[in-house]
């Protein structure tokens, strides 16, 4: 039995190989997310060449970037472009679209440029509006249009995806359990058809830091670096798991198989830990962002490969997020601190995508002060040292969200005085975030605002906290 299998998968690699497949040639050397929300970062000619010094095996883009596709000729590197989830709904209606989207952003670069992806949308299921929901029906419409495009021109070695976030599910432990969403069943059910028609991949982005930063009481910092001593064990399938990402990852595995597709292969379209972030985001740190990679890179370029308790020797086309911190990413603090470079393409710690370089080779890493969540209140102020007629703008946008949020800034009211932008800035910040922060509302302000653990408040003022 064993010889008849060996035999059976030397056939598998030729005919692979030879087909242009050659997974385990190119899919277990890591790729890199190349995001550009950033007005510092280097040229896309230096970027290109970061993304070399780094061993990176593939890139993929949020774009399909003409400067950046022509740079990437003759380098080899596999590259993965996106249609962005604006282009989506014209591109589902007309086919003519969709061609000439292939012909602008494939063909003026292909075959020289190696295009293995194109990513329609970007986690659009995430998003629930009556707009977003006409984008959901025609996701996988528009996927069809890019794949006739395609066929078309006789390319075959470009497969079509789009990349989910975890919020796809609405159940996730144990991974046996996994199920989608119920609201999304009329796209998740064409779009598992079409993915498996093509044999192409389920995209997912699993981030095991959310689950440990939003309930570190339950979860183990360890498990989701994957440290941990410790294992967990399905209580349906006796799968026995050694880190949190496995779980995530046979969580999708087991919905798809619920819905009938059990073979649909999965790559992960993001993953990564963020290297900073803000006081109420525990875990966010250069040593465990350095430690997950790291150990992301050992598991996902061995050989053989090692997939997860539900697939075991499986190989995952991986995109790490990401190559730069991005200071123009909205959100916490931890969205823009997710790189593995600085914006002058310095190294926040050492890395190697090749997964060939022994743990003591690196240099050691800064001591984590905020594994701990912090305990005590938080207050939202205006920045230092940033533009006054910015914050002016700011003041405007944060006390027209209502619910009282200024009401304390009028004149005669305890908080009027100082009569400085600074000032009324720092209680409009603190006052919005206090009443929207459970609603998604954060510290940032386009960079004009920062947590501070210093109550600013004053005399008969009392400026708004966040109680952690």
């Amino acid at each position: 039995m064993a010889s008849n299998m060996a035999v059976a998968a030397a056939i598998f690699f030729f005919f692979s190989f030879f087909a242009g497949y050659s997974h385990a040639d190119s899919w277990n050397k890591m790729g890199i997310n190349y995001g550009q929300l950033g007005n510092n970062l280097p040229s896309p000619f230096e970027s290109i060449q970061l993304l070399q010094s780094l061993k990176a095996g593939s890139v993929k883009l949020y774009d399909a970037n003409p400067e950046i596709l022509k740079l990437l000729a003759g380098t080899n590197m596999h590259v993965s472009i996106m249609v962005q989830n604006h282009e989506i709904n014209r591109i589902a209606s007309d086919q003519a679209a969709a061609n000439n989207w292939v012909q602008d952003n494939v063909l003026q670069h292909y075959p020289d440029t190696m295009i293995r992806f194109i990513l329609v949308g970007n986690e659009v299921l995430s998003y629930s509006s009556d707009q977003d929901k006409i984008i959901w029906s025609n996701l996988v419409p528009a996927m069809r249009k890019i794949k006739n495009s395609l066929k078309s021109h006789n390319i075959q070695n470009i497969k079509i995806g789009t990349p989910l976030a975890m919020d796809v599910l609405q159940i996730t432990s144990p991974p046996s359990n996994g199920t989608f969403r119920s609201d999304i069943s009329t796209v998740m059910l064409p779009l598992l058809k079409f993915l498996n028609g093509t044999k192409s991949y389920f995209f997912i982005d699993a981030y095991p830091f959310f689950p440990y930063s939003n309930n570190t009481a339950n979860v183990s910092l360890n498990y989701a670096l994957f440290e941990s001593s410790q294992n967990y064990t399905d209580p349906n399938t006796t799968f026995i798991y050694t880190n949190l990402l496995d779980q995530m990852l046979d969580s999708i595995v087991f919905a798809m198989t619920k819905l009938g597709f059990s073979n649909i292969k999965l790559a992960i379209a993001e993953t990564g830990w963020p290297n900073a972030g803000d006081l109420d985001q525990p875990g966010a740190n250069i040593y465990n962002a350095a430690t997950y990679n790291r150990n992301l890179i050992k598991k996902m370029t061995a050989r053989p490969a090692l997939g997860t308790p539900a697939r075991p020797g499986v190989i995952i086309p991986t995109f790490i997020f990401s190559l730069y911190n991005e200071n123009q990413k909205p959100g916490p603090g931890t969205e823009r601190n997710w790189g593995m470079l600085r914006p002058d393409g310095s190294p926040i710690y050492e890395i190697d995508l090749s997964g060939k370089r022994a743990e003591s080779d690196f240099t050691s890493l800064p001591k984590p002060t905020n594994n701990k969540p912090y305990n005590g209140k938080l207050w939202c102020v205006a920045a230092t040292g940033v533009n006054a007629t910015m914050l002016e703008g700011a003041i405007t946008n944060a006390c027209n969200l209502g619910n009282g949020t200024c009401d304390a800034l009028t004149p005669g009211k305890n908080c009027y005085n100082p009569v400085t932008v600074t000032w009324h800035a720092s209680y409009a910040f603190s006052s919005y975030w206090a009443k929207f922060r459970s609603r998604g509302g954060s510290c940032y302000f386009n960079g004009l605002a920062q947590q501070t653990t210093t109550n600013p408040s004053h005399g008969l003022c009392v400026v708004p906290s966040v109680s952690l």
